[in-house]
């Protein structure tokens, strides 16, 4: 059998490779549901429903994204990404593919919410966990051109499922999505697994041994594998508080912005048009943060800041944009700010963590901010309704991220102005320590000429958990 020795974070080489895959499942992910906008008023007419029920579709499908993305992280430290990637896209391929034979919003929510939204989770994290992986110095630029795809995505969509809608009607747009979906299979194909020495540090903490593992049981291994020792972790839990609140009002427009434009009284191309323009904003923001973060010189958590705020004004000014001129300005500005922050986000989270743990910290942080993917669209369809037009609803979603840009001065040294090294979880450090003790063991022991080849197994990446027993 091959073994894989662990290596440094390679900062390129077959991370290109990864970041294409990324790229392409982002837009397939969410380019899609970004562009899922467009079959807001078909809904509403052939189902006669009203604006919030039918923004559940959307919110369940996001919110299932994120809630299950804890078991994604759980199923990639136990079988790898690879394969966890593969399945998620035949399960999103087959709940599209499932919707269009849909007889009322309750199969909408079953097929594209929760299946569909679970096969996202099962691509999504893996991915981004992937590509975090393979690079350190520059991460973010790395991200940012693998979250590109959503940019691209949502500019080639929109456009692309409304004609769909008038040539084939909703339920054959849907079927043809529904194959694009298992273009994912093959972008899971190419993530290629890496062991890294962080991971050794991570595993050395777990109990060793086959009889450990059995009085641990199995509520231990999935605690080890889902890494809730990190809902201790204080910044790490304001982190996901702030990407909680940006949450609950970053996908409001994704769901209404078209419906808004319609209102008042732009036709359906001109209005599929202005996501289209935010979506090739959002690739040029998503470039350019990343590029500019990786030059170090603001801290990241600044940057984040700087990009929720002006996210959330550009939202706030949505409904006072009553000419296509300016309704399209602030398309521009809104898809480059909500594009600019999303890749720093995905970058700050190793910083705060550590890469070895990306896998749970991914996992926990999109189950948690769920909760405002879920919120988001439905109350700002509530609003809608009991208001008659859009103004409170992109207004209140506009105060969620100002919010969530005010929490994030709560994680540890954000006022400060120094560029300091990264954040570590205490258990981290304790295993680095534990580590290096080991290392002057094995260095004693081959001037003492004990046979270090005899102790020194080969590492397993499936049997990382035992590496304390192979070297004691």
């Amino acid at each position: 059998m091959t073994t894989r020795l662990p290596t440094e974070v390679p900062d390129g080489g077959w991370g290109w490779v990864i970041v294409l895959a990324a790229f392409l499942m982002s837009a397939l992910v969410f380019g899609v549901i970004r562009s899922f906008g467009v079959f807001f008023v078909p809904f509403v007419e052939y189902f006669s429903e009203v604006s919030s029920s039918v923004s559940w579709i959307t919110s369940m499908a996001v919110a299932i994204q994120q809630f299950f993305s804890p078991i994604a992280s759980a199923l990639s430290n136990y079988f790898g990404a690879r394969p966890v990637v593969m399945m998620g896209a035949f399960l999103s391929s087959l709940g599209l593919m499932l919707a269009c034979l849909a007889t009322s919003l309750t199969h909408l929510y079953l097929s594209i919410g929760l299946l569909s939204g679970f096969g996202w989770a099962l691509v999504f994290t893996p991915a981004v966990a992937s590509v975090s992986r393979y690079f350190n110095k520059r991460r973010t630029l790395a991200m940012g051109m693998s979250f590109t795809g959503v940019g691209i995505g949502s500019f080639v969509f929109s456009p692309l499922f409304q004609y769909l809608i008038d040539e084939y009607m909703w339920r054959g747009a849907l079927l043809i999505i529904a194959g694009m979906m298992l273009n994912l299979m093959v972008c899971g194909a190419l993530i290629r697994p890496l062991t890294l020495k962080e991971d050794l540090v991570c595993a050395a903490s777990a109990p060793s041994g086959r009889g450990a593992s059995c009085c641990r049981g199995a509520g231990g291994m999935i605690f080890d594998l889902l890494d809730l020792t990190l809902l201790q972790h204080w910044p790490f839990l304001t982190l996901v508080l702030s990407i909680t609140l940006i949450n609950t009002g970053y996908f409001v427009p994704y769901v209404h912005f078209v419906a808004h434009a319609r209102s008042i009284g732009f036709d359906e191309y001109e209005a599929a048009f202005l996501m289209s323009v935010a979506g090739v904003m959002d690739l040029i923001g998503r470039l350019l943060s990343g590029w500019f973060s990786d030059l170090r010189r603001m801290r990241l958590v600044h940057i984040l800041m700087l990009w929720t705020s002006l996210t959330g004004v550009s939202l706030i000014a949505i409904p006072f944009g009553r000419t296509y001129s300016a309704l399209m300005t602030i398309s521009v500005a809104y898809g480059f700010c909500a594009g600019a922050l999303t890749p720093v986000v995905f970058s700050l989270l190793p910083e705060i963590v550590g890469i070895g743990r990306i896998y749970g910290a991914l996992g926990l942080l999109q189950m948690l901010e769920s909760v405002g993917g879920l919120l988001g669209a439905p109350i700002s369809g509530w609003l809608r309704d009991a208001t008659g037009n859009y103004t409170a609803s992109f207004v209140v979603a506009g105060t969620f991220l100002l919010l969530g840009s005010l929490v994030l001065f709560g994680i540890p040294s954000a006022l400060s102005c120094s560029c300091l090294p990264p954040a570590r979880l205490p258990r981290m450090e304790e295993d680095e320590e534990e580590e290096e003790k080991e290392e002057e063991r094995k260095s004693m022991a081959v001037s003492n000429g004990s046979g270090l080849e005899a102790r020194c197994l080969p590492i397993e990446p499936s049997n990382a958990a035992s590496i304390n027993s192979s070297v004691a």
